[in-house]
């Protein structure tokens, strides 16, 4: 009886989410769009759903002291034997954090309800966060590898959008476009880590890679137990910012201000801490991977830590002060501190939620601050005074530059995604009929630029 309602309480709070969506969606697609007081209204009552159904399953999941239970909701295609079903993997990690993406999701939308007002784009933006919720949703509570990479590619596809949401602005498509091609890169990881997974166990269940240490040793080799760690690392890199994928991140706060707290400081940036965090029974039987991901977090805080003391924008070293803390929360992990990784996500995600929604007061709160403190404490003295001045300077630079990232990023990931691209639109075209000169298809950059 027990797992009959947990059931039917996990169906509903992920269910929700996508009501909203398909509710949204297609009142626009019928060119029907709600107005703004029922969009807020079903957008705040959709995410309230879904936070109390999950909440009321973990404390039932809480209270029965029962291990992780894998819920099965039946097989949905018939393309190979067995089919692609939908099944969650049920347990106080996952279901405390479905929880709290749900309240975090709802506090936006209230937020967001008087923050958009009026604006052209109002029910797009809701349309993008139902979907994103639903997608975050899906990453918590997934129990096999289709489930986990739709939800995966939901969270992607609903952050870059978002990213882009004034397309009148160039900046901010272009900045949406630099963010969709290094998730590529993390979908391309986490898509062969799925294959791997489903050619040496013979499975697509992800009991084995989050369930007991003793499932891993069991279904893996020490070898393939590393590859697939370390593809899911770099899976990890890429959604969270992780070096050397970190020059998005400041970028992507193009978006309007809610979009950016619950996505780069609440909760897309921790999606992949928390699928590691999952995935910690598979990193304790890598040890290398282990190494990895520890040399990575601890890298990218002390990287974050220096970017964030010279930004000149608020969002902007906000953002960095997020990454900062991620970082910490892989190096704990690596460390085989799950407990405490999981209340560091949790809190942190919480306070930056804060800290983003009042972006706007908060250099004003902290001009009055200091002025309150100037004469009572003296002012902090940072580490970098101990260093020769000339060691200052290229530090400054360093950090100032954001580590010199962008470029990285443009030479082996954006431009050669966006050239891909063009030579496919260019195909495409031509095979449709639109007579396109073969320079043009072979060289598409280089005669744009002639043209211009």
């Amino acid at each position: 009886m027990t797992s009959l309602s947990l059931a039917w309480l996990v169906l509903l709070g992920v269910g929700s989410p996508f009501l909203l969506f398909a509710v949204l969606g297609g009142a626009s697609l019928l060119n029907r769009p709600l107005r703004e007081r029922w969009t807020g209204f079903l957008a705040a009552g959709s995410m309230t759903l879904s936070c109390a159904v999950l909440l009321t399953g973990l404390i039932i999941a809480g209270a029965t002291r029962t291990g992780p239970r894998l819920l099965s909701f039946g097989a949905w295609s018939a393309s190979h034997e067995g089919g692609v079903a939908i099944e969650f993997l049920v347990d106080r990690a996952s279901l405390g954090f479905a929880a709290l993406a749900a309240a975090i999701a709802g506090v936006v939308s209230a937020f967001s309800y008087r923050y958009l007002h009026r604006e052209p784009g109002y029910n797009r933006y809701f349309i993008l966060l139902s979907l994103f919720v639903s997608g975050m949703l899906l990453v918590a509570l997934a129990g096999n590898v289709e489930v986990l990479f739709v939800g995966w590619e939901l969270v992607g596809l609903s952050s870059a959008l978002l990213v882009g949401f004034f397309h009148d602005r160039p900046a901010a498509v272009a900045n949406a476009l630099r963010v969709f091609s290094v998730y590529r890169v993390s979908d391309a990881a986490m898509l062969s880590a799925a294959v791997l997974l489903r050619h040496v166990a013979g499975t697509d269940s992800l009991s084995l890679l989050f369930g007991a240490a003793r499932a891993t040793t069991a279904g893996l080799s020490s070898a393939n137990a590393t590859m697939i760690a370390v593809l899911l690392i770099v899976a990890v890199a890429g959604k969270s910012a992780l070096l050397p994928f970190s020059g998005w991140l400041p970028r992507a706060m193009e978006g309007p201000t809610p979009s950016s707290a619950v996505y780069y400081g609440s909760l897309s940036i921790h999606a992949g801490c928390f699928l590691l965090l999952r995935s910690a029974p598979l990193l304790m039987h890598a040890p290398a991977a282990r190494v990895l991901a520890g040399v990575l977090g601890l890298v990218t805080a002390a990287f974050a830590g220096l970017a964030t003391r010279v930004q000149s924008d608020v969002k902007s070293s906000l953002a960095y002060a997020s990454l900062t803390q991620v970082g910490l929360i892989v190096v704990e992990i690596a460390l085989g501190w799950n407990r405490l990784a999981f209340v560091h996500l949790a809190g942190h995600a919480c306070f930056r939620l804060l800290q983003f929604l009042s972006a706007p007061n908060v250099l004003h709160d902290l001009h009055g601050m200091e002025e309150t403190l100037s004469e009572r404490s003296p002012k902090s003295v940072g580490v970098e005074v101990l260093l020769p001045q000339r060691w200052r300077r290229r530090l400054f630079l360093f950090a100032l530059e954001r580590g010199f990232l962008d470029s990285v990023l443009d030479r082996l990931v954006v431009n050669p995604f966006t050239a891909t691209a063009r030579r496919l639109t260019n195909l495409d075209a031509w095979l449709c009929g639109a007579v396109l000169p073969v320079e043009r298809m072979l060289a598409p950059q280089a005669v744009r630029e002639q043209d211009e």
